[in-house]
């Protein structure tokens, strides 16, 4: 009989395999030692539908800190400076669950820390474009407590990077948090995006992937005490050969908090692929949670392939609501049909479809200028393929 190797982020039974794949979200090894990570394998259910060749190295290579390859723009509410591990907040937002962040977090040696006090009529931008290859960034984003204001993380251009991104949501703060990822066509990037949401807050996390080979982004969002509130929102448009992958959790650990996740994606052309997994965990002492889960895709042509697993663990009945649902389909006919009658041809009304579909996620982000620059991008999309 082979007895069982329970590994890192694994858990065993007693079929006598010689290796067990975790089989529950929460169960995840957290480590900031990429050495206590397994090596990529497709039995494990974290890299199920991701190739390492894809990851150009992320996982293997020795990365290089690309903390001074970042600008960031801001009104004077903000404040930001390089910080190394002895800062207080390092770390307390989340430590690595895989091998690419756990990587990025050992070759970053400082970490980029934007401070919020007060309330920020205007955003602040963190742009990273063109880093080159073999790159790590460590993020950390602190909202004070009773502060209110919005940062946007703006990938563009070339770049092969693994980045870690650490949130911490004061009490009482509100925070939006826009994560755009329009890179060009060949870039690999890996964030893993880790919040912690403090007593009555509330946090906005927005997720935009457009661009690059390969792009995977993986939020988590952890309550720390009641009255919070998370919004987990997502928008991806997948061409040919790309592959987009988003990994949402919710981790309901205290009593009367409330999380939403709306993810949608449209797709189109041979082989374009993106990944929705969203995972929600409401713990025993978790009475009063409200939650709800939602993924929607739209495969515009033959060959696109979208896989969507929500998740819910529930280990308490005291609770207000929990839910999910999950679709991915072709176009709406009874939607095509009500503009056509209305003397919209076909090819007009097939986009103006797709745009209202994705401008549910746009018109959240609540800044102008931004909007603006992604539906253009989406329209760009749409007239490679005449859809």
């Amino acid at each position: 009989m082979t007895e069982a190797v329970i590994r890192p982020g694994s858990t065993g039974h007693s079929h006598g395999a010689s290796e067990i794949p975790l089989q529950t979200r929460s169960e995840r090894l957290r480590s900031a030692n990429a050495s206590d990570h397994v090596a990529i394998d497709g039995r494990d259910e974290q890299w199920r539908y991701l190739d390492a060749l894809r990851l150009a190295g992320l996982d293997t290579n020795i990365l290089r800190d690309a903390s001074s390859d970042l600008a960031f723009e801001a009104p004077t509410e903000f404040t930001h400076e390089l910080v190394g591990a002895a800062d207080p907040l390092f770390g307390t937002a989340g430590l690595p669950e895989d091998i690419t962040s756990a990587n990025a977090w050992g070759a970053a040696n400082q970490a980029f820390k934007i401070t919020l006090n007060g309330e920020a009529s205007e955003a602040a931008t963190l742009k990273i474009a063109d880093i080159k290859h073999d790159r790590a960034a460590h993020i950390i984003i602190n909202s004070k407590t009773h502060s209110r204001g919005t940062v946007i993380i703006d990938h563009t251009g070339d770049a092969t990077l693994a980045e870690v991104v650490e949130i911490i949501v004061g009490d009482e703060s509100e925070l939006t948090v826009v994560s755009i990822q329009d890179w060009n066509e060949n870039a690999v990037h890996t964030s893993a995006q880790f919040a912690r949401i403090g007593r009555n807050a509330k946090l906005k996390h927005i997720v935009v992937s457009l661009g690059g080979k390969t792009v995977r982004v993986t939020p988590t969002a952890e309550f720390t005490a009641p009255g919070a509130e998370v919004e987990l929102l997502g928008l991806y448009f997948a061409d040919a050969g790309q592959h987009l992958e988003h990994r949402s959790y919710v981790d309901h650990a205290v009593a009367n908090c409330k999380s939403r996740v709306t993810y949608k994606g449209a797709l189109q052309g041979k082989g374009a692929h993106t990944v929705w997994v969203g995972d929600v965990l409401i713990r025993k002492a978790a009475e009063g949670t409200d939650t709800y889960e939602l993924n929607r895709n739209l495969l515009l042509t033959d060959g696109a392939r979208a896989d969507s697993v929500p998740n819910l663990e529930i280990e308490t009945g005291e609770i207000e609501g929990a839910g999910h649902a999950s679709a991915s389909g072709r176009f709406d006919d009874e939607q095509l049909f009500y503009l056509q009658a209305r003397g919209i041809n076909e090819l007009d009304a097939r986009r103006l479809v797709v745009r209202g579909f994705l401008n549910e996620i746009i018109q959240q982000i609540g800044i102008e200028s931004i909007e603006v620059r992604l539906n253009t991008a989406i329209e760009e999309e749409l007239s490679r393929s005449n859809h």
